[in-house]
């Protein structure tokens, strides 16, 4: 188990004791470096070499947020961290028997680093013979995505913001010049503002119910657009979903609202494209320990129960996710579209 691999050490830099402002525990895991830091007000953070992968700031005092960062650190280590020498083949790509996308393009946005969804994607795609183009949202994730793209052996690797205009557009159009169309699409992106994201659905703003349908929505619209002509032989989009669009999970909020509107869209895409051979589906995991999850608060919580209730008492991995998404862009799957696939272990049947 994580919590006897990790051994949590106070940082001798920093002050300790009841007058300290922020205290910062730290630990190794292999070649990783893992920091907590607490505030007396109930506070907390966790990152690892340096990035921030969660936070608390509902905990009663120091002591609380401790226990509930460590516990999160200690569920996400045995998740989806390994040790140093297992870790150097992470980023390899699974050996595959039959390369069964061999001949495809297709377009992978969302990969942040090697624990998101779309990275998952990205490796099944690529294992099983297609070839792959990848984005990253801004220069400093291009660190993290740069040696991502060198395994996959991207030819196209380009920025990708979309709330900044015209960057989706240009995508596209390099795909088009240098491919000539496109066999499959991944869109793995959402956003809400935290105030809308945190907050009751009942109260959230104009404003941040906007952003969170622009990001987490239309964009899939707006990508299918613009994949549709390069998809004269027919194609797959995929985007992602979660049980929260159908069910009320708590700290889901108003993410779920925007899920539930994404499902509705891929239906109504599959609809309108279909006649072209475009498939479009929702693919919709259990929780993974990503970067975007860690704005959820009570994350750890939501991942405990999934792994109790769900038929396979099992957590399910970006690299479920990713085979699972792939078949479906194979022709064996051509007539299956307008689908929401749960990748769960079974969770969504369950009461």
């Amino acid at each position: 188990m994580a919590s006897k691999i990790l051994e949590w050490k106070t940082d001798d830099s920093l002050a300790v004791g009841k007058g300290a402002t922020v205290q910062q525990f730290v630990a190794t895991l292999g070649d990783d470096q893992l920091q907590i830091d607490v505030a007396p007000w109930g506070e907390g953070h966790l990152k690892i070499n340096g990035r921030e992968i969660a936070h608390v700031d509902d905990a009663k005092d120091r002591r609380q947020a401790f226990r509930a960062i460590k516990q999160i650190a200690d569920r996400y280590v045995e998740t989806h961290m390994t040790t140093s020498e297992n870790k150097k083949g992470s980023v390899m790509l699974p050996v595959a028997k039959a390369k069964l996308l061999e001949g495809k393009k297709g377009l992978i946005v969302g990969i942040a680093n090697e624990n998101s969804i779309a990275w998952g994607c990205a490796k099944a795609f690529r294992a099983l013979g297609a070839e792959v183009a990848v984005t990253y949202v801004n220069d400093k994730a291009k660190k993290y995505v740069e040696p991502l793209a060198r395994a996959l052996e991207a030819p196209i690797v380009m920025p990708l913001d979309v709330n900044k205009p015209g960057q989706m557009e240009a995508v596209f159009e390099r795909i088009s010049k240098e491919w000539g169309k496109l066999d499959f699409v991944v869109h793995s992106i959402a956003f809400s503002p935290k105030e809308a994201l945190q907050g009751r659905v009942v109260d959230v703003s104009r404003e941040g119910f906007a952003t969170t349908m622009d990001v987490s929505c239309w964009t899939f619209i707006r990508m299918a657009h613009l994949a549709e002509p390069l998809m004269r032989k027919g194609g797959t989009l995929f985007t992602m979903s979660y049980y929260g669009s159908q069910m009320v999970v708590k700290n889901y909020n108003i993410m779920g609202v925007a899920k539930a509107a994404l499902e509705c869209a891929v239906r109504y895409l599959a609809a309108e494209l279909g006649p072209k051979g475009i498939r479009v589906h929702a693919i919709s995991p259990g929780p993974l320990a990503t970067r975007a999850a860690s704005g959820i608060p009570e994350f750890d919580a939501l991942l405990d129960k999934a792994k109790a209730k769900a038929p396979a008492r099992s957590l399910v991995s970006i690299d479920d996710v990713g085979v699972a998404t792939a078949f479906l862009a194979h022709d064996a799957a051509r007539l299956i579209t307008g689908e929401t696939l749960y990748i769960d272990g079974g969770y969504h049947i369950i009461d």
